[in-house]
């Protein structure tokens, strides 16, 4: 692809996917077929997982917040048959966890919303932290028995769980966002927890992010996946970018400079090198 393409068209293809624009879209501006733009975005994207599998080791974080962001490959659940789903169509999650202090995103994993992957992205966390931290998560059943089994006592750790009121008619048939917010519990699982920093605002406002950079994770529209590779390879890449190369406006500076594991800013042409 490095014959065919000059490095510029490269960075200007990736600069775009991590921007959020579509495959089509970006073939329209540049005059580069769609297939040649997948291709890259995948090679780029598999590169970025083993750049932030490199990078994001021994960290010092005191805090991490954790969610779930939900995405679809092929067709949604409701629309998947028991033959779709064996073949890797239907709902797809991806767990996130986030520093609110340095806004840098450690780890995540791309998978069905189960135990498995819930003890995987634990234990993927806890493999990259060097000191006890706080944790906080939502009330997803399989998050108690991964958070003791990756940590151990060497935690504390808090879930939050939000109430809402339930809609009602015609709204319920089409919603993408929750009710009313009624209560919000802080409950102690492990450790001692500080109750005022039990809080999963901060990944919900990552989740926000990703979702707006990422166009196959945007909500009503024909950008997405139609396989689970392609999936993991936008995702990295646009966590990638987001740790190191977009400057955080509240930071000003990227996530990995404030997290200590940077000293300036990577470019996309550094991404697209490393490719």
């Amino acid at each position: 692809m490095a014959n065919i393409l000059s490095t510029e068209k490269q960075v200007a293809v990736i600069s775009a996917l991590a921007e959020g624009n579509s495959i089509r879209s970006i073939e329209r501006m540049t005059e580069i077929h769609r297939d040649t733009i997948m291709r890259l975005g995948v090679r780029v994207g598999e590169t970025c997982h083993q750049i932030l599998d490199q990078k994001m080791r021994g960290l010092n974080c005191s805090r991490i917040e954790v969610d779930e962001l939900w995405g679809f490959i092929g067709k949604k659940r409701r629309n998947a048959t028991e033959t779709d789903r064996r073949q890797g169509l239907g709902d797809v999650w991806t767990f996130m966890g986030i520093d609110p202090e340095t806004k840098l995103i450690p780890s995540f994993v791309v998978g069905p919303r189960d135990r498995y992957h819930a003890h995987m992205f634990m234990e993927d966390l806890a493999g990259r932290l060097t000191n006890r931290i706080q944790l906080s998560t939502d009330a997803m059943v399989n998050y108690a028995d991964a958070v003791e089994r990756a940590f151990g006592p060497v935690i504390d750790y808090a879930q939050i769980v939000k109430e809402y009121s339930t809609p009602s008619g015609a709204e319920v048939q089409r919603r993408y966002s929750p009710g009313e917010l009624r209560a919000v519990h802080k409950i102690p699982m492990i450790g001692a927890p500080n109750h005022n920093h039990i809080c999963t605002s901060y990944i919900e406002r990552a989740n926000l992010t990703v979702r707006t950079h990422c166009k196959r994770l945007a909500r009503l529209t024909l950008a997405f996946s139609k396989k689970l590779p392609n999936f993991k390879a936008a995702i990295a890449l646009n966590l990638a970018y987001y740790n190191l190369v977009k400057t955080h406006g509240s930071l000003r500076c990227t996530p990995a400079m404030a997290a200590g594991i940077e000293t300036s800013h990577w470019t996309v042409a550094d991404l697209v090198n490393a490719a």
